[in-house]
């Protein structure tokens, strides 16, 4: 006669083999815990898909929004790769992604852009015009402010510390207006650009330190609330975003790409993707061209504060 409680336990032993043999696979699986990576993958079929990260402009659903159609647009006209789009939930994860060489291409601000050539990044183009990359100062319409001397004891939001058009050139503004960023003002570092403006419209800050793109975008997406606030002030103007490859990119994409991109202001669907990101147009650049970013950082460093420490 076959013994039932012998099954039993073969059983038993059987479905805790099977358990833990699920676990084990479970841990081994590949987490990646850099921030969130948001847009379509793009169906390789062997040609090498290549990550092009985008440094916070938005929150990821917004900046997927915004940055598909062109992944889209260079997909279908890139020979023999493809790229996929990923947004970072913050500066400070877009920052260890190129520290740690993770992303392929990136679309980083003009102080990113030297710190991810000590990564080894390379310039290959610029995102927008010049004249549009400077810091704004963003009020509500009934606020009291008039000069930059009336936001002693107040507070003022940034999207992060090493936002450059959006914290780092507003705080200069300020020093070169007597006020002593780190004494006289409280600063709230509240992680978007959408969150900093958000700050000054609820009243929670004096004023919102944002540039010129994200607050088109705000006055386009939330109109009756753009209404209710103003520019103030504004900075001078800097270079603008870049475009930069790793410096293992095959050449033959690196060209591709720099191509497909300067191009696109000079075609219908093209100049439809620049409105859709806010920007103009991609112009030729190197390394070369954000020499000013550096010598201007220093200069902040030394009379302002330290840009990695808020």
């Amino acid at each position: 006669m076959y013994d039932s409680n012998k099954l039993k336990q073969h059983l038993c032993m059987l479905c805790m083999v099977l358990f833990l043999c699920a676990v084990v696979c479970a841990c081994n699986r590949e987490q990646d815990v850099k921030g969130p990576q948001v847009g379509a993958q793009p169906s390789g079929g062997g040609i090498p898909v290549y990550r092009l990260a985008i440094h916070p402009l938005h929150n990821p659903a917004k900046l997927t929004q915004a940055y598909q159609p062109l992944v889209d647009y260079l997909n279908s006209r890139l020979q023999g790769a493809r790229l996929s789009l990923e947004a970072s939930r913050d500066y400070a994860a877009f920052e260890e992604k190129y520290q740690a060489r993770t992303p392929d291409l990136l679309l980083p601000n003009p102080w990113q852009t030297l710190q991810a050539v000590k990564s080894g990044y390379h310039v290959i183009a610029m995102a927008g015009e010049p004249r549009d990359f400077k810091g704004i100062f963003i009020v509500r319409r009934d606020s009291t402010l008039h000069r930059p001397a009336d936001l002693k004891g107040k507070s003022v939001s940034y999207p992060s510390h090493t936002a450059l058009a959006a914290c780092i050139m507003p705080q200069y503004f300020l020093h070169s207006h007597g006020i002593n960023v780190t004494r006289d003002i409280k600063n709230h570092y509240v992680g978007s650009q959408e969150s900093s403006i958000m700050n000054a419209w609820l009243g929670k800050t004096a004023a919102a330190a944002t540039w010129p793109t994200p607050w088109r975008a705000f006055q386009r997406e939330q109109p009756k609330k753009a209404r209710e606030l103003k520019v103030i002030w504004e900075t001078e103007t800097l270079v603008n975003n870049s475009v930069m490859v790793r410096d293992d990119l095959p050449a033959r994409i690196v060209e591709q790409v720099r191509t497909l991109l300067t191009g696109l202001d000079k075609i219908p669907e093209g100049k439809e993707i620049l409105t859709g990101m806010e920007t103009a147009r991609f112009l030729p650049a190197s390394d070369r061209d954000y020499d000013v970013v550096r010598s201007y950082m220093a200069r902040f460093e030394k009379e302002v504060r330290p840009v990695e420490k808020p």
